[in-house]
């Protein structure tokens, strides 16, 4: 028996799934939250009573000690014990350019993360700290893999990576467009290919991750060619609280009309824009819904503006592809918003894409939405990247 323990660590939390890898089975998942402050967790096991309790949490190696005793403890666990656990998989943001894959965690590897924290202070410092609290109490025994969000994306060619900013830049201070989602990017569309029995070194394909932080890419021969999110998760389309792409020079106005800092205008570029800063109601899309659906204007213009620009976005990345056959929806708004899916395709008619709208509302988990004789086929495919760490754990072990 294989068990791979995954585990995603951010700045307070700490989310966790437990994979038999014999049939890709979860026999155990769930999240600490409030690490550093008070406690909770929230523990779902086969066959076992959820298990939702305040426990103190000082710290992650608490949060991890705590994980250990549930998946092994005669109440709450599917483990005998901590031995059964075969390796530990990790989501590390931001691998820069050191990584074009999965990699088993060493020293070195460690090393490698901790020089691009500046490219992802946000992401990459509470992901080594899940690293190191795991190493720490489960020892050097146990082997730890890190599966990195940018990996997937390192196959772009340099004319698609690169700004156009003095070369410089690049060389010097790793200024370069990196892409984010590249876990789900690589499963969604691997998953596509299977559902339509075909090679994925056969497809060009556009996928569509869309939810609270959104990004297309585009997938040519089953290698990421381009991607909309840039050297950071800011650019690329409009999403819940994130401006997106905008004129750069936008910044520098609003330190001088606004009186704002650089930092101050990042925090609101990231935390105050998107669909929250246009409606004013909410980065939620379903609460941009229903207050569109009250005649909020401005809830609606938000949605609007979401649509179009993941629909240029596809449009943009089928032409760098010189093509398009399948289109791919996932995460939270791809996977369960119909209408959002319809809006995006609307117009899209011209390159071949055309959606059932009965087949598009029915559509639950995997789905095939497009309409009887669309040349491109549009699909839904419910991401799993945590599937993706534990496979590639697995392999790498």
């Amino acid at each position: 028996m294989m068990n791979i323990l995954v585990i995603n660590a951010g700045s307070s939390s700490l989310k966790y799934q437990l994979f038999d890898m014999e049939n890709d089975t979860v026999p155990a998942r769930g999240l600490f939250e409030r690490i550093g402050i008070d406690g909770r967790v929230k523990h779902k096991a086969e066959g076992r009573e959820d298990y939702v309790a305040d426990i103190p949490l000082p710290g992650h190696a608490a949060a991890v000690r705590a994980l250990l005793d549930l998946l092994t403890g005669k109440d709450h666990g599917v483990l005998k014990s901590v031995a059964d656990i075969t390796a530990v998989g990790h989501r590390v943001v931001h691998g820069g350019e050191q990584f074009s894959s999965s990699a088993l965690i060493t020293d070195d590897v460690l090393a490698a993360i901790e020089s691009v924290v500046p490219l992802a202070p946000l992401h990459n410092p509470p992901n080594l700290v899940g690293i190191n609290a795991c190493r720490e109490v489960m020892g050097e025994s146990i082997p730890h893999v890190a599966v990195f969000d940018t990996a997937f994306h390192q196959s772009m060619p340099k004319r698609a990576f690169l700004y156009a900013v003095p070369y410089e830049y690049y060389t010097e201070n790793q200024v370069r467009r990196y892409g984010f989602h590249g876990t789900s990017h690589r499963y969604v569309s691997g998953r596509a290919a299977q559902m339509l029995g075909k090679p994925v070194s056969e497809l060009k394909i556009v996928t569509c991750h869309l939810g609270n932080g959104s990004s297309i890419a585009a997938v040519d021969g089953g290698r990421s060619a381009d991607t909309s999110m840039g050297m950071t998760p800011l650019e690329g389309v409009p999403m819940g609280t994130r401006s997106g792409s905008i004129d750069p020079a936008i910044i520098a106005y609003l330190c001088s009309a606004r009186g704002m800092t650089v930092d101050q205008v990042t925090d609101a570029l990231n935390k105050k824009s998107g669909m929250l800063g246009v409606s004013g109601v909410s980065p939620d899309f379903r609460d941009l819904y229903a207050a569109a659906a009250d005649g909020n204007d401005r809830a609606q213009l938000a949605l609007d503006m979401f649509a179009y620009s993941v629909r240029k976005q596809t449009g943009a990345l089928a032409a760098a592809m010189g093509g398009i056959d399948v289109l791919v929806f996932t995460a939270g708004v791809g996977e369960n918003n119909s209408t959002m899916r319809a809006s995006v395709c609307e117009g899209l008619e011209f390159m071949g894409v055309s959606v059932d709208g009965e087949k598009n509302r029915a559509a639950r988990g995997e789905a095939d939405i497009s309409a009887a004789g669309a040349r491109v086929r549009v699909l839904v495919v419910p991401t799993d990247e945590e599937l993706v760490i534990a496979r590639d754990t697995r392999d790498l072990i």
